[in-house]
């Protein structure tokens, strides 16, 4: 899940700049121990953009392809439309995209809730513009409305229809949402429009991503949009309210490459597809509660899954 991802308006004379600026040189975790570096398969570049989950899938990636014997430039903390546009125009060969984020943001199509039917729309969409979408993993970051459970339960609310009634009745009830989810047709305004009701201008707290969980928590607003596989779910007692309209499109994550860098390294696509098998929802959950609520580091908490997977 843009996640869900983090949409900048940046325009793409500052792409290089921003990719100069986000790569790093890696930590001690992102090195290499099996020796395979020797074999210089050739050299990717991976992007990640702005939130935990994509942070976990960079460096996962980065220190994988490394062990299996590629060179590794990485470009991190990237906004959705300047990871789509780097990919684009060749400022990096590969990046994590969720296929929801991709027919509704940069395909310009309608939502699709049907995971198969989204991937397969993308897939053929995309390939138009050289980019490949290597095999979907089973990592469903779709977005979620969020609530305390104790105060869910007190209000009778288990689903969006449920919290649209209650807002309807009660004014000033407060909502906390990031600027993508507000702005986008599949975020805050195709919400509003499907359920049939609208939160006060007022009551909407725009901020960061990774704020509006801590804001819920501590009481600061009511509820708040989230990504489903989230950590702080579990860690803060929240609840996730059933999309009983289904509304939300599916947001299945997959690697998606330039395919004149597939046609330039074939041995990339096994690579990718097999660690795209290994990962689901409740593994990726698992990961951004150890980042986010014990708060290791990605490249530690990446490298040790994939050695727990037997992946390297």
């Amino acid at each position: 899940m843009l996640k869900k991802n983090g949409i900048q308006l940046t325009s793409l004379l500052s792409i290089p700049l921003l990719l100069s600026l986000a790569a790093g040189c890696g930590t001690a975790s992102d090195q290499s121990t099996s020796g395979n570096m020797a074999s210089n398969k050739g050299t990717v570049a991976v992007g990640g953009k702005d939130f935990t989950e994509q942070r976990v899938l960079e460096k996962m990636t980065a220190i994988y392809l490394k062990e299996h014997g590629y060179q590794v430039n990485e470009s991190t903390n990237l906004g959705s439309t300047v990871a789509w546009s780097a990919l684009q125009h060749g400022q990096i060969d590969m990046y994590w995209e969720y296929t929801g984020t991709a027919l509704v943001v940069y395909d310009k199509q309608p939502a699709e809730s049907q995971p198969q039917v989204a991937y397969d729309k993308v897939k053929q969409l995309d390939a138009k513009s050289g980019l490949s979408w290597l095999d979907q993993s089973q990592v469903d970051d779709t977005y979620a409305i969020l609530m305390s459970k104790s105060e869910a339960r007190k209000d009778g609310i288990k689903t969006i229809s449920d919290l649209a009634k209650y807002v309807s009745q009660h004014p000033s009830f407060k909502f906390a949402t990031d600027n993508e989810f507000y702005g986008r047709s599949d975020g805050l305004p195709g919400l509003e429009k499907k359920y049939g009701f609208k939160f006060a201008t007022q009551d909407v707290v725009r901020m960061d991503a990774g704020l509006v969980y801590n804001a819920l928590k501590d009481n600061q607003v009511d509820a708040c949009m989230g990504l489903s596989t989230d950590g702080r779910i579990k860690a803060y007692n929240l609840v996730v309210l059933k999309d009983d309209k289904n509304f939300f499109p599916a947001y299945y994550a997959a690697p998606v490459v330039r395919t004149d860098t597939l046609k330039k390294y074939p041995g990339l696509k096994s690579l990718l597809n097999k660690l795209a098998a290994k990962l689901s929802s409740d593994a990726m959950t698992e990961l951004n509660y150890e980042v986010d609520v014990q708060h290791k580091d990605p490249s530690e908490v990446a490298r040790t899954w994939l050695s727990s997977q037997h992946l390297i």
